[in-house]
Parts: structure tokens; sequence; C-alpha cells
């Protein structure tokens, strides 16, 4: 896939994000309120972090496919794995939120939510399992750490939605059928989605943090890699080969020992030749070859 159309795949994805979850915070919290349900406005206040959350990931996409230049000479790519720690950042504050708000139901008396509320929740989770299969489809596809960080956010939000439909009907049960304590089954499901929030946050902010760490791949990733630069012509020993990832590329800085005998701009075209193979491989934005004189040790 070309850049741009990566890109522009990527965009159209946080725009589609945006408005859906747009669209779902403010049906579930009318809907919270008219019928009285902590659960579900807990997962209303949560899709609201997520719009904020979309519009991070499209700046963050839109910088990332900023060409190098004088102060990134190794491009923008890292841009979304920042995104994506903010997006994880936003997903700590709402998961605190939420659970102190859930733990405060318990110190007062509280009304079972009204049915309506049942409507609201089938209706995110349907249109939440949706965004998550394009947006992680997507993702995996176009390697967008923002994108992947924000699809799980969208399961998140599926199971988060399932579980305010599991404790509001068991509030709902319980008022029917005589058994108060469990109208309180609506601020347990409250508790439950703050939990999911914060793994969510987790396990995908640190898999970012670690990204922006000039994270290099592992040796049984690169070692296609090592062959094909030692397989090179005029190249007699790979001394070190190191691949980091900037975001959805790669950039790789190896070295490489020629023939000493042989003059500077033939070692000049040899080390041409490495980098000419290497960036005929996918994900790989630019190769610096450092030239060493063959010594036999």
């Amino acid at each position: 896939m070309e850049k741009n159309e990566r890109f522009k795949k990527a965009q159209q994805a946080a725009i589609v994000g945006m408005a859906g979850n747009i669209v779902l915070a403010i049906v579930k919290w009318i809907f919270g309120t008219l019928a009285n349900s902590r659960a579900l406005m807990a997962d209303a206040l949560n899709s609201a972090s997520d719009v904020a959350g979309s519009i991070v990931v499209y700046i963050g996409v839109r910088v990332a496919k900023r060409p190098p230049d004088e102060d990134h000479p190794y491009g923008h790519g890292k841009a979304e794995s920042i995104a994506a720690i903010i997006v994880a950042v936003l997903l700590v504050m709402v998961g605190i939120e939420i659970f102190t708000s859930s733990i405060k139901a318990f110190s007062q008396p509280i009304a079972p939510p009204k049915i309506w509320a049942v409507a609201a929740i089938i209706f995110s989770i349907l249109v939440k399992e949706a965004l998550f299969r394009y947006t992680y489809q997507l993702g995996k596809k176009i390697k967008s750490d923002a994108l992947l960080v924000s699809a799980y956010d969208h399961r998140t939000d599926v199971l988060s939605s399932i579980a305010a439909l599991i404790g509001i009907l068991c509030s709902i049960i319980g008022e029917k059928i005589g058994v108060g304590w469990l109208v309180y089954a609506d601020p347990v499901a409250g508790l439950f989605v703050s939990f999911l929030v914060l793994k969510t946050a987790w396990q995908f902010g640190s898999e970012a943090f670690h990204n922006t760490l000039d994270h290099v791949r592992h040796e049984e990733e690169t070692a296609h890699l090592k062959e094909i630069a030692v397989s090179v012509p005029g190249v007699k020993k790979l001394t070190s080969l190191h691949a980091r990832e900037h975001g959805h590329y790669v950039i790789i800085d190896l070295k490489i020992s020629v023939d000493p005998s042989i003059t500077v701009e033939e070692g000049h075209l040899i080390g041409k030749k490495v980098k000419k193979r290497l960036m005929e491989e996918p994900n790989i934005q630019d190769v610096f070859v450092h030239i060493n004189p063959y010594s036999g040790e």
C-alpha cells in the first residue's frame, strides 16, 4: 500500500471512530439520565473520552505522514505511538472517574434504572463491535499503533457495555422480584467498566511507550535482513545490524566490513548495493551503512 493511501485510510478510520463515539456518547448520556442508570452514564463518559482519543489519533496520523526534514531526519513515524500514549492517559483518567463515581453510589440509596437503558446499551454494543472490526483490520493492515489502540478501546467498550447491560437487567429484575440488594448491580457494572478501561490503558499504553524508546527488532525478526546484507558481493562481514521501529516503518543501521585493499569508491558502491537490497523489503524507510576495513579477526 502506498504511503498516501495508508495515511488516507488511517485518517478515515479516525474520523469514523470520532463520529461513532460522538453519537454514542450523546445517546448513552441522554438515556442514562432519563433511565437513572449509573452504568449507562459511566459508559457514556467512556464514549466521550473516546471522542478526544479519536481526535488525538487523527492528529497523530497527520503528523506521522510528514516527510523527513532537517530537525527530524528519521521522519515523524513515532507521532502515532505518541498519540497512542495520549489516548492511554485519557483512558486512565476516565477509568478513575468511573471507579470513584461508582463507589460513591454504594453509600446512598438508589433506584433501579428504567428499561429504556437496555435499548441504548444494545445499540452501543452493535455500533462498537462494528467499529472494532473495521479499525482493527485496518490497523493491522497498515501497521498503525494508534489505530490498534483505538480498535481495542472499541472492543473494551463492547465488553463494558455488556457489563452495563447485565448490571441494568439485574437491577431491574431485583426490583421486580423484591430482591433489594440487586439494585446495586448497576453501580457494580460501573466498577467493572472502570477496570476494563484501566486494563486497556495499561496494556496498550505500555506497548506504545516501549515503541517510542528506540525499540529495535529482535534477532528472529532481523535474521533475514542480515542474510540479505551478507549475500551482497563484496561484503566480508556483517558487524552489526539494528532495525529501529519508528511507528509504522523501520530504519536500519548496520556496519559491514569490506576488503581494505579496494578503493573508497568501490567500498561505497558495495554499501549502496546493500542499502538497495534492504530497501526492497517491506516497511523499510531508510538504511544507513557504515563501511569498515575487513581485518580477518
